[in-house]
């Protein structure tokens, strides 16, 4: 892999209204793109194994994969026009014989690239334009993960007696998360742009990217 992309790891997937926020980036940067709710709950599964009765859209398209002898190899956020994100999953297939292996560069939304290479376990690349472009939000991610861990602690912490449930300290809410990552309460998704719509008069922060 060239100079030009910066390798990146998914840091966080965090629910918020109706959406989802994806921190991706490594020890030096973090930066955050919003997808939608689907996409993220696909995303969030495939990190934490969870099982299903019947499979999904990822799955089927793995499954597809899989059945044409055919992977994903590797993922690359290549491009950020606006507050919009561009990428290009890049697939490996063989031929019938299985003696050669042709490599294939599909354009897809950032959400669904993360959703097939978190699945298959695939690299995720940003090139080095988009990264020095994005906002590092290391520090708002820092703030999230240390609440959580507080209320984590604080609710497997034994109770003392006398203690009641009006003490217990809740898990991380959807406020918390928009307060800390500076998300005024009542704004939605409909002041990022999705890819869908023609209005780029009221871009939110420019961290606050959407998905291509």
């Amino acid at each position: 892999m060239n100079k030009d992309v910066i390798e990146v790891q998914v840091r966080a997937v965090l629910p918020l209204e109706g959406s989802f926020a994806v921190f991706l980036g490594n020890e030096s940067k973090v930066f955050v793109i919003y997808i939608d709710e689907s996409v993220g709950t696909a995303i969030s599964m495939f990190m934490r194994g969870v099982s299903k009765e019947r499979p999904l859209t990822h799955d089927l398209v793995g499954h597809l994969l899989m059945a044409f002898g055919a992977k994903v190899e590797r993922v690359i956020i290549n491009n950020i026009n606006g507050s919009v994100f561009h990428a290009r999953l890049i697939i490996s297939a063989e031929n019938e014989l299985h003696t050669t292996r042709k490599m294939i560069e599909l354009d897809a939304r950032p959400s669904d690239s993360i959703a097939m290479a978190v699945q298959q376990s695939a690299p995720i690349f940003v090139a080095k334009k988009v990264w020095e472009s994005v906002e590092d939000v290391s520090d708002t991610l820092a703030q999230i993960e240390k609440k959580g861990l507080e209320a984590q602690q604080a609710s497997e912490a034994p109770k003392e007696e006398g203690d009641d449930d009006d003490d217990e300290v809740e898990e991380l809410s959807d406020e918390d998360i928009n307060t800390i990552a500076g998300i005024s309460e009542g704004e939605d998704d409909d002041e990022y742009d999705d890819g869908f719509g023609d209005d780029d008069d009221e871009e939110g922060e420019e961290w606050k990217k959407a998905d291509g």
